[in-house]
């Protein structure tokens, strides 16, 4: 391939089609619990779609774990059906959200 050509190349037909980023929290003061569950899918450096999985106890670093996906589908699968599975044991966006630079 020339340099003088354009080349006909897409950077964008790789990346996530739309923003799947969900960051929910399951309080009972009852219970004493205060947990979060945070979930993003992006791309690794070799262009997969990987789905990042963020967990823990509310104000501490938590636990992560990523999968790794040949097909950005196969990924929005596996973020809809954790989505539902932590809808069903009490998860629900933050109520109130702010972003600070404090």
């Amino acid at each position: 391939m020339s340099l003088d050509v354009a080349a006909c190349c897409h950077d964008d037909d790789d990346m996530v089609k739309q923003p799947y980023r969900l960051y929910v929290e399951r309080m009972d003061p009852a219970k004493n619990m205060a947990r979060y569950y945070a979930m993003e899918i992006g791309r690794t450096m070799f262009g997969e779609a990987c789905l990042t999985r963020r967990w823990g106890r509310i104000g501490k670093r938590g636990q992560e774990k990523q999968h790794v996906f040949e097909r950005e589908e196969e990924a929005v699968r596996l973020f809809l059906d954790l989505l539902k599975q932590k809808r069903a044991r009490g998860y629900r966006p933050k109520a109130t959200f702010r972003h600070s630079l404090r």
